[in-house]
């Protein structure tokens, strides 16, 4: 029995979501433009969580004090 470590069933599982995303997409019938940006949002929200996410969790520098409420 094929054993999948959590990394790999994460990544199998984004990959069949993405493809099942753009193929949806692609059969849609709507204005080429409006599609291409519909398309492209997730990626650009992922983005900017990712991003986000890293400033936030990053330690701040020596020296610098990090103010708690």
């Amino acid at each position: 029995m094929l054993i999948l470590k959590s990394k790999q069933q994460n990544l199998a599982m984004f990959f069949l979501l993405g493809l099942g995303y753009f193929s949806v997409m692609s059969h849609l019938e709507i204005n080429y433009f409006l599609k291409s940006l519909i398309a492209i949002a997730p990626i650009q929200v992922v983005a900017i969580i990712y991003v986000t996410y890293l400033r936030w969790s990053r330690q701040p520098p020596v020296g610098e004090l990090k103010i708690k409420n």
